[in-house]
């Protein structure tokens, strides 16, 4: 699922640290899920992708 978020915030030029702020999270929360500490996310952290990112909960899924 990082791959399709990182392809994301690639495509509208965003860096992780915006991601986060966008998301109202500590950028901690975004190397957590990148580095794969957080294996099941909660709807809530996925929704907040998603709002920060601009897309349906369905885009997000591989």
């Amino acid at each position: 699922m990082w791959t399709i978020i990182e392809q994301m915030m690639k495509d509208q030029g965003m860096n992780q640290e915006q991601l986060a702020k966008r998301m109202r999270v500590h950028s901690g929360v975004i190397s957590d899920f990148k580095l794969g500490h957080i294996k099941k996310p909660s709807f809530e952290l996925m929704c907040k992708f998603a709002d920060a990112l601009g897309v349906s909960l369905d885009d997000l899924r591989n």
